[in-house]
């Protein structure tokens, strides 16, 4: 069993005699969150591809042209492969080969890396520049702040190092202005708020919940 298939099992959102696309269910994540949780991240281009014998619909392996990597020095320094469930029901993924460069993050299991649709993966050029600054370096100051999640209102901050995520609330998700253009950075006094601009974080600000 992949980790994937696993993680797909222990969510409960399937059973053997219901394997439809809907079995695939994903909280939506910030960015930054996505970021800060990986093992590994990388932009990369897909230039192969695969199908194994692993798993009930089998395993896709992608050969990557790894092109940059923001986080996983440690862990697998490049990155040649990457694992996923062959089914989009078992949150499989689907890349274009030979055509676009990704931003693509995924776990590490056994010296592998696996990833899905569950992960943040995105074409290259669909992402605003203030994600590739947050990819850069943003992200990387925030990964001790908590981005909280608000689905209805009213909703707020409980601690000083959380920033309030209001993109579910006119769309759902990573495609939201929040997570298209701001990081959530630790600020002075260990507080953190949403930053965006181009000069270096103002250490002075602490609010955590503008926008």
């Amino acid at each position: 069993m992949t980790p994937w298939f696993g993680l797909v099992v222990l969510l409960g959102t399937w059973s053997l005699g219901n394997w439809g696309a809907e079995a695939c269910t994903c909280s939506p994540s910030h960015p930054q969150d996505a970021f800060c949780n990986s093992d590994i991240v990388i932009r990369a281009k897909v230039v192969g591809k695969k199908l194994v014998k692993d798993g009930p619909f089998g395993t896709l392996v992608y050969t990557v042209k790894q092109m940059k990597m923001y986080r996983g020095f440690s862990k697998m320094p490049h990155v040649q492969y990457i694992y996923t469930e062959a089914s989009e029901s078992l949150c499989g993924l689907k890349l274009e080969v030979n055509k676009y460069q990704y931003l693509l993050t995924g776990r590490v299991y056994d010296g592998k890396v696996y990833t899905g649709l569950c992960n943040f993966v995105e074409r290259w050029d669909q992402l605003t520049l203030s994600q590739r600054k947050g990819l850069n370096y943003r992200y990387h100051l925030g990964c001790n702040c908590k981005i909280k999640s608000c689905y209805y209102l009213p909703c707020f901050v409980s601690a000083k190092n959380e920033c309030l995520w209001t993109d579910m609330l006119s769309s759902f998700g990573h495609s939201g202005y929040q997570s298209k253009h701001y990081a959530c950075i630790q600020q002075k006094g260990g507080y953190c708020s949403w930053y965006r601009g181009w000069a270096p974080p103002d250490k002075s600000v602490t609010n955590a919940t503008d926008p």
